[in-house]
């Protein structure tokens, strides 16, 4: 039966304005929530070895490199389990999913694989010079997901 539900998908990283868009579709798409399959999602960052690379002479240790990405999966993790605390306030129990790679890139690619039918992701409200130096993954989401996307602006 749950093969039935409808899939909405809340992306999450370790900023506010993430978890602000996870409490505003649980509060105001309680409806919607309630009725489909929840899933939270985030995105492990590859571990970044420029500097282990600079500080080795080119030659990274395969310990190092499993350390890294370790601890990423320890931070995606405890992110996850922060947001099922939050779903659990409001009476859901939502699967959670965690990647690795770039996030626009894997949760346009979650999207897809998990049939997600809505995308619910927090606006980090950065300025146009922001926005083009760090890129926006809730820009790349709206114009490449392959469902609806709501992007949630936290009110300031």
């Amino acid at each position: 039966m749950a093969d039935d539900k409808k899939k909405v998908m809340v992306a999450i990283d370790e900023s506010d304005c993430s978890h602000y868009a996870l409490k505003w579709g649980l509060e105001n798409l309680a409806s919607t929530i309630h009725n489909s399959q929840l899933v939270i999602f985030t995105a492990q960052p590859r571990a970044d070895l420029g500097f282990a690379l600079a500080s080795s002479y080119g030659a990274t240790p395969p310990e190092l490199v499993a350390s890294i990405q370790e601890r990423y999966r320890k931070v995606a993790l405890a992110l996850l389990e922060r947001a099922k605390e939050i779903c659990a306030n409001h009476g859901v129990v939502p699967e959670t999913v965690t990647e690795v790679g770039d996030p626009k890139d894997v949760i346009c690619e979650a999207v897809e694989k998990l049939n997600i039918e809505l995308l619910i992701l927090g606006s980090h409200s950065r300025g146009p010079i922001q926005r083009a130096f760090l890129g926006s993954v809730s820009n790349y989401c709206v114009h490449n997901a392959k469902c609806p996307v709501l992007v949630v602006k936290k009110q300031s």
